[in-house]
């Protein structure tokens, strides 16, 4: 007899930096979300897939909740409401050092009005960083905020108590076919995974303000007979002078992005990879609707 095979989604949500995009990587076993110390890098609604048992587990990892300013903010945080909205079971990421700060407070709020009819787990992450007792108070005090289905202690980056999570994230699953072949590991196109790459190495580059104003775009992807790829991809940025801070002193910047994101990307396809990148200047890329979709967002989300 056929076992019963399971499938759904599970959006996790949280603070920017809460550690989302590190445990999805550990979930999923390969690295599809980008991870930086830099906050709200993760735009689009990267989905990562697992396997577990008889249950495949699709992750909306959605952009961190914050207070939004801008219109590319406030189509992120609307999207990652709507991933959790659209979920079977949804992730409430806490940093244990933290704790409850406004943010959460707000985040426990809308969860009133998200977190009905579906199961809502807590995840209190980078344990290592404070004591038990402290954290026990954390635990209790959460709890009493939200009535959790279940609360997980673990380290992302350690992979502490992440196996927990994902056992337990497979049986909630709606039983039903598989949703995505099995050797997928993310539904995202590579192009855009690429791209995704190709910016990670941009925001760990540069500062403050830049890496925001910027978006990288695979122009073209051709697996070449001798078994290597080429990809050409374009760095947008919206003025003239990001341009030279982006190419950096004699092309040093855009040359050590370039080296650094075409190794991650021969690691990540296990292949050689030939990477062209180009910077220009689209001075309104942020107003325009089409990269938005790029992105997996909706323009209108992010309103007037």
């Amino acid at each position: 007899m056929a076992e019963t095979t399971r499938a759904g989604f599970v959006a996790l949500i949280g603070e920017p930096n809460a550690g989302k995009s590190t445990l999805l990587n550990r979930m999923v076993g390969a690295k599809v979300s980008i991870v930086t110390h830099k906050v709200q890098t993760t735009r689009a609604r990267i989905r990562g897939v697992a396997i577990e048992g008889d249950s495949q587990i699709v992750f909306v990892d959605t952009p961190g909740l914050f207070a939004p300013r801008r219109r590319l903010d406030r189509a992120m945080v609307a999207a990652a409401w709507g991933g959790a909205a659209d979920a079977d079971v949804v992730v409430l990421m806490i940093e244990a050092h933290r704790g409850i700060t406004p943010g959460v407070e707000a985040i426990l709020e809308r969860l009133q009005e998200i977190g009905q009819g579906r199961s809502v787990a807590l995840a209190i992450n980078k344990i290592d960083r404070v004591k038990a007792p402290a954290l026990l108070e954390l635990t209790q005090a959460l709890n009493a905020r939200f009535d959790f289905a279940e609360t997980f202690m673990i380290s992302a980056e350690k992979g502490h108590g992440v196996d927990d999570l994902r056992r337990w994230l497979a049986q909630e699953m709606p039983e039903g076919p598989w949703l995505y072949p099995e050797d997928q590991i993310a539904d995202l196109p590579m192009r855009m995974i690429a791209a995704e790459i190709t910016r990670e190495k941009l925001t760990l580059r540069l500062h403050q303000e830049l890496p925001y104003q910027l978006t990288v775009e695979t122009e073209s992807w051709e697996d070449r007979k001798d078994g290597s790829t080429r990809i050409d991809q374009v760095v947008y940025v919206a003025r003239d002078g990001h341009k030279g801070i982006v190419l950096g002193h004699r092309g040093e910047t855009i040359k050590a992005v370039g080296q650094a994101a075409r190794a991650e990307l021969e690691e990540f396809l296990g292949r050689k990879v030939h990477l062209f990148l180009q910077v220009k200047v689209r001075p309104g890329w942020l107003e325009e609707a089409e990269r938005y979709a790029e992105m997996g967002l909706d323009f209108n989300d992010g309103g007037a």
